[in-house]
């Protein structure tokens, strides 16, 4: 028996499952493959990111930008969370700063930051829901975006 990319193997639960595809999310970006994470996206997602709602062309804008600015970015998954049909994983991206961000000049230095993902899941295994939130502060003062001493 075949099975396609989201179907579930005989015996595996739907957050096993789920659990899977967001590290499949996470592997792709290390790849730099955004494809790899678009083929999980339902085509009605919709994208949070701070709590505000984002267009999903936005968002695949967004990506490529901060590909474009860090294009050795690698996120380490240092948590996930699978209940009903959420997944939450806790992220810290590494990254070098190599291209324009925020108005600043590839720097080359080598920066940090942290990130909490929640997706949500349809039946199907496709991701229905995207909600993102970053802390930026350690990268922000990497790059002298603000002073070093603050919290």
């Amino acid at each position: 028996m075949t099975t396609t990319a989201n179907e579930r193997p005989a015996g595996q639960s739907v957050q096993e499952r789920n659990k899977e595809i967001a590290l499949a999310c996470a592997a792709a970006w290390n790849r730099w493959e955004l494809d790899g994470i678009l083929k999980h996206w339902a085509p009605n997602i919709t994208h949070y990111s701070e709590d505000r709602p984002v267009d999903t062309q936005q968002m695949i804008g967004a990506m490529r930008a901060g590909l474009a600015a860090f294009p050795d970015l690698r996120l380490d998954v240092k948590s996930i969370v699978a209940e009903g049909d959420r997944v939450i994983l806790r992220i810290t991206v590494t990254a070098t700063h190599l291209g324009a961000f925020l108005g600043k000049a590839p720097t080359g230095k080598k920066v940090s930051w942290f990130m909490l993902e929640e997706l949500l899941f349809d039946d199907a295994g496709q991701i229905i829901e995207h909600h993102d939130v970053f802390n930026y502060l350690p990268m922000l003062k990497e790059l002298q975006f603000v002073p070093a001493d603050v919290l």
